[in-house]
């Protein structure tokens, strides 16, 4: 478990953790690429001073959309290559929730929640819900539909 939570700090951790050290090289340069290119830490930075409007003029979305996909998927792969590999349909959780807050980036400029727009950052932190709830649901049901 401590792979996984490695990984959410950033990607990459749970695999050097792992001793899979060229996937965590790997991983650790993509999320670099995609966070410089996206200005991700500019756009969190204004996000946590409220300034909404202004993180979302300064986000490259075209880069940032990349991010969850990344970010879910260097999760999911420490988590099972941490002895969970086993466990049937394990990946279903990690690419709802990949989806789910692709979703949220995308929607990010224009989408508001009782009027309040919550833009690139927290919008997409908020659709982790829908999608890990999906994604456990689906796997719940996958799995006890296929049980031999």
């Amino acid at each position: 478990m401590e792979k996984l939570l490695w990984s959410f700090a950033l990607p990459g951790f749970g695999q050097f953790l792992n001793g899979k050290f060229l996937k965590g090289i790997v991983f650790l340069i993509l999320e670099f690429v995609i966070n410089v290119q996206s200005n991700f830490n500019e756009v969190i930075k204004v996000s946590f001073h409220g300034q909404i409007e202004k993180a979302i003029h300064q986000t490259h979305y075209e880069w940032l959309m990349f991010y969850p996909c990344l970010y879910f998927f260097a999760a999911w792969d420490a988590y099972r290559d941490d002895g969970n590999e086993k466990k049937p349909y394990l990946f279903l959780p990690f690419v709802f929730v990949a989806y789910s807050v692709t979703v949220g980036v995308i929607y990010s400029p224009s989408l508001e929640i009782m009027g309040v727009l919550l833009g690139p950052v927290w919008l997409p932190i908020l659709f982790i819900i829908p999608g890990i709830s999906v994604g456990v649901l689906i796997r719940y049901v996958v799995v006890k539909c296929f049980k031999k």
